[in-house]
């Protein structure tokens, strides 16, 4: 894991992200990248200063929840991002290959009852970006057991599951497989790559209406400390594809929830 992304968009989120970042960078080395977008006017007459305030209280508030945290010597790179936050999170990508981004479950102006804002649940969906979800507030800590939830078994990508390797290999973690069978699955579905095979601890097989039942189900018994699933259509965000967000009436875990980028 050599480079970790974290947008912010408010300070006391942006503090809990970066500093969860800092600590897993810490242990693998990698390089962190603080960035915040901002808007730009048409730079004509006056707008010139205005975008000018506009940077500078844009590199204010990354100074901010810099200065708040730990960096324990981890490289930390704070850069203003013209433009939105989809837009820019492509660009970075593309440029300097991020290996995970870390993301808070709601967008500022959301209201409680909604688990994922639509600014996070656009990148979940959209970007090709492994994602990690942190609740507010979490304190980092070892993953002792990480649950993996899913439906298909089976990848065209061979590099799907390197998040999940890199972090159960910094922690030491066991992981448990939880492959929930669905109504109307497909026959390729019941097949397991045999990377997943390598990498269980323990399996478990379930048959419940969604993957999101199954895990409601194991949840429990399984106690993770990190929840992975897989971004896919048929998959566990299913309803990110109807809109950007999801409810917590729909789904919300308390637990960090690493999204792996599965084929569509």
């Amino acid at each position: 894991m050599k480079n970790i992304l974290v947008p912010i968009g408010t300070v006391d989120k942006g503090i809990t992200n970066l500093q969860y970042a800092v600590n897993l960078a810490a242990m693998s080395g990698a390089t962190v990248y603080l960035v915040s977008m901002y808007k730009e006017f048409s730079k004509v007459g006056t707008l010139t200063k205005v975008n000018q305030l506009i940077i500078e209280d844009t590199e204010a508030q990354l100074q901010e929840v810099l200065d708040a945290v730990d960096t324990k010597g981890v490289n930390v790179v704070t850069r203003p991002i013209k433009g939105d936050v989809y837009d820019g999170v492509t660009r970075i990508n593309s440029a300097m290959k991020i290996d995970l981004m870390i993301l808070s479950p709601q967008s500022i102006e959301i209201k409680d009852e909604v688990y994922l804002g639509p600014i996070t649940g656009k990148l979940v969906k959209q970007t090709q970006v492994p994602v990690l979800i942190v609740p507010k507030d979490y304190l980092f800590r070892k993953a002792n057991t990480i649950l993996l939830a899913f439906k298909n078994g089976t990848f065209n990508d061979p590099n799907v599951l390197a998040p999940l390797k890199e972090i159960a290999a910094l922690f030491s973690s066991k992981v448990n497989v939880l492959h929930v069978r669905t109504p109307g699955m497909q026959v390729e579905d019941d097949t397991i790559d045999p990377e997943i095979d390598a990498l269980k601890d323990q399996y478990t097989e379930t048959d419940n209406a969604t993957i999101f039942q199954g895990v409601l189900e194991h949840f429990q018994s399984n106690n993770p400390d990190i929840l992975c699933v897989l971004r896919r259509k048929r998959g566990f965000f299913e309803k990110l594809w109807e809109k950007n967000s999801v409810m917590k009436k729909e789904f919300h875990t308390t637990k960090p929830l690493l999204i792996l980028r599965g084929q569509d």
